[in-house]
C-alpha cells in the first residue's frame, strides 16, 4: 500500500504522489476539448448569458457557504447540462470565476451554485456573498464539463459508483449522486470536512440513507486515502472533488488497485511539476521579471497584473490565453490547436518557457 500522509489536507509534507495528476488531468482534459464545440476559426461556441439572482440561501450551518438560484429574464428555459458541468461567472469587478452546478438538470428554468467564503483567497467568493443580492443581474458562460459523469451500464464498464467529497467539493458530486439515485445504480459516497457545520448540503445527502458517509476531522479525526476509499476496488469507478492534497493522495491509492477507475476534480491550481526558472517581458511596459521553478507564469504577471483575466488556473478554459511575441513555449494544456500554438497563443495558467526569455503581448 502506498504511502499517504498523515494530514491529508497538506498541513505537513507534500504528497510526491501529485505527479498522478498528470494522467488524470490529461484525461479530463480531453473531455474539455470534445465539451467545447469548435466552429470555424478556432473560436469555441460558447453560450453567454446574462442571468437574474432569483433567490439566495445559506447552504451551510456556519453560514459560509451562500447557494445561488439564477433565472433567465422572463423565465425562460435554459441551455442543456449534465452532472459534472460548471458556469463561468462574469463578477461585477470583472473577475471570471467558475463555479459547479449543484442544482436539478431536469430544471431547465434554473441554474443552482454554491459559493465558499473564502476570505484570504482571489476574491472573487467575497464578490458572490456581498455583491450578487436577489435581483442583482451577472453574465454567465457555459455551461460546460470537464468532468462528466459516466453512470454504469451507460458507457462506463464500472459495476458500481463511489463518490468522494471534501468540503465544497461536493457542489459537482451531488447531481452526480442524485443522477445515480435515479438511475437505481450501486453507489456510494464519502463526504468529508473539518466539522458538521462546515459542509453543505448536509441535509440534502443524509437524506439518501447508509449510502452517505459522513466524516469529519473534528469527530474521526483526518482521513487516510484508504478510508475515503473503503470498498473501493475492481469494477468501481470512483469520483472525487476536493482539496488538491486529499485527490492527490486518493489517486495515488487507485493507482494501486487495478480495474478501480478514478474521474477527479479538483477546484485549486495544481503544483507546478519540474518547472525551470526563466525570464519575462512584457512587451507593452518593457518590464521584465523572473519565474521561479515553483511558481506559474500566471501568479507572476497577475503579481504585477491584477487584472489579467482567469479563471481555471489548470489549463482547459481559456480565459488567461496571452499572445508569445518572442520566446518558445513551453505548452502544457492540451486544449489550444496545433494552428492556436504556431499563432503564438499560450495559457500562463500551464505553460511554461522552453528557453530563457518569453516576451508577451501585455
Amino acid at each position: 500500500m502506498t504511502s499517504v500522509p498523515a494530514d491529508l489536507f497538506g498541513r505537513r509534507h507534500p504528497d510526491r504522489a501529485i505527479r498522478v495528476f498528470s494522467g488524470v488531468a490529461e484525461t479530463r482534459l480531453r473531455w474539455s476539448a470534445l465539451i467545447h464545440r469548435r466552429v470555424p476559426g478556432g473560436r469555441v461556441d460558447d453560450h453567454r448569458l446574462v442571468l437574474t439572482v432569483a433567490q439566495r440561501r445559506v447552504e451551510a450551518r456556519d453560514a459560509d457557504v451562500v447557494g445561488l438560484l439564477l433565472v433567465a429574464p422572463g423565465g425562460r428555459a435554459l441551455p442543456p447540462w449534465r452532472p459534472g458541468a460548471h458556469l463561468d461567472l462574469e463578477l461585477p469587478s470583472g473577475r471570471l470565476r467558475q463555479y459547479s452546478l449543484c442544482g436539478d438538470p431536469a430544471d431547465r428554468h434554473v441554474y443552482r451554485i454554491a459559493v465558499r467564503r473564502i476570505p484570504d483567497g482571489g476574491g472573487g467568493s467575497i464578490e458572490v456573498h456581498d455583491e450578487l443580492p436577489v435581483g442583482a443581474r451577472v453574465t454567465v458562460r457555459g455551461p460546460r464539463n470537464a468532468f462528466p459523469f459516466v453512470p454504469p451500464g451507460r458507457g462506463s464498464a464500472a459495476a458500481r459508483v463511489h463518490f468522494i467529497a471534501g468540503g465544497i467539493g461536493v457542489t459537482p458530486i451531488l447531481p452526480m449522486v442524485r443522477a445515480a439515485h435515479r438511475l437505481g445504480a450501486d453507489w456510494s459516497l464519502v463526504y468529508t470536512g473539518r466539522h458538521r457545520d462546515a459542509l453543505p448540503f448536509l441535509d440534502e445527502l443524509t437524506g439518501f440513507g447508509d449510502r452517505v458517509t459522513v466524516r469529519t476531522d473534528d469527530e474521526s479525526g483526518l482521513p487516510a486515502a484508504a478510508d475515503l476509499l473503503a470498498g473501493a476496488g475492481p469494477g468501481v469507478a470512483v469520483y472525487c472533488c476536493g482539496p488538491a492534497p486529499m485527490t492527490a493522495a486518493v489517486a495515488a491509492l487507485v493507482r494501486e488497485r487495478p480495474g478501480t477507475e478514478l474521474h477527479s476534480e479538483r477546484f485549486s491550481a495544481p503544483p507546478v511539476l519540474d518547472g525551470r526558472p526563466f525570464r519575462v517581458r512584457l512587451a507593452r511596459t518593457g518590464e521584465e521579471f523572473t519565474v521561479p521553478a515553483d511558481r506559474t507564469l500566471l501568479s507572476e504577471v497577475l503579481a504585477r497584473r491584477p487584472d489579467t483575466p482567469y479563471s481555471c488556473r489548470q489549463g482547459f478554459c481559456r480565459t488567461c490565453r496571452v499572445r508569445v511575441l518572442a520566446g518558445a513555449a513551453e505548452h502544457r494544456d492540451t486544449v489550444l490547436t496545433p494552428a492556436e500554438r504556431a499563432a503564438g497563443d499560450l495559457l500562463p495558467c500551464v505553460s511554461r518557457c522552453a528557453g530563457d526569455l518569453l516576451e508577451l503581448d501585455l
